[in-house]
């Protein structure tokens, strides 16, 4: 007969196991093989498509984005600015100001730009009010416009946990992966 200090011992550990289980099932990412980026290159943050239902989602994951180039050490980082705040707040990925946006890195002579999407950006529905963030980057190379990563991702989080910290969360996954290779 096994002591009960060792069976509460174990259903601990279980429940433990079951608590982790749960926290994993909160992300979801697909992120592709990084790419051996130069570290001390430009770097350019263009728009980000906000294809939500919250104004100027895309204008905040861009900040974050910005911020964790910086943070990862990278060269220099550039952002670019859109023409209009209006333009920002619904939709800042249309082909024609993607493609404006990559002139301007072009001509800035960045090496390397992060773009990407924000398909979800916000509190759910229901008593607790969970954010909820999903994003999409691309690295680019701007002299050749070829998408050198990709990664997406989705996350959720308790309902005492700010939005921002979410998306934070996912941002820096998705792009620790992205920059692995900096050389």
């Amino acid at each position: 007969m096994r002591s009960i200090p060792t069976l509460s011992r174990r259903c601990a550990l279980a429940a433990a196991a079951v608590g982790l289980s749960l926290l994993a099932a909160c992300t979801t990412t697909d992120r592709g093989r990084a790419p051996t980026l130069e570290r001390q290159a430009t770097w350019a943050v263009l728009p980000f498509a906000n294809n939500t239902e919250t104004p100027l989602a895309g204008n905040r994951a861009e900040a974050i984005a910005e911020a964790l180039l910086h943070a990862q050490g990278v060269g220099r980082v550039l952002r670019h600015q859109p023409t209009s705040q209006q333009e920002a707040l619904f939709d800042a990925g249309d082909v024609k100001r993607q493609q404006e946006a990559l002139a301007w890195a072009r001509e800035q002579k960045a090496r390397y730009a992060l773009t990407g999407a924000v398909d979800e950006w916000r509190y759910k529905v229901g008593v607790d009010g969970e954010p909820a963030a999903g994003v999409t980057l691309r690295i680019i190379d701007v002299t050749t416009g070829d998408t050198l990563w990709t990664g997406a991702g989705g996350k959720s989080g308790w309902s005492r946990e700010a939005l921002s910290a979410v998306g934070q969360k996912l941002i820096r996954d998705l792009l620790g992966t992205g920059l692995s290779s900096l050389r």
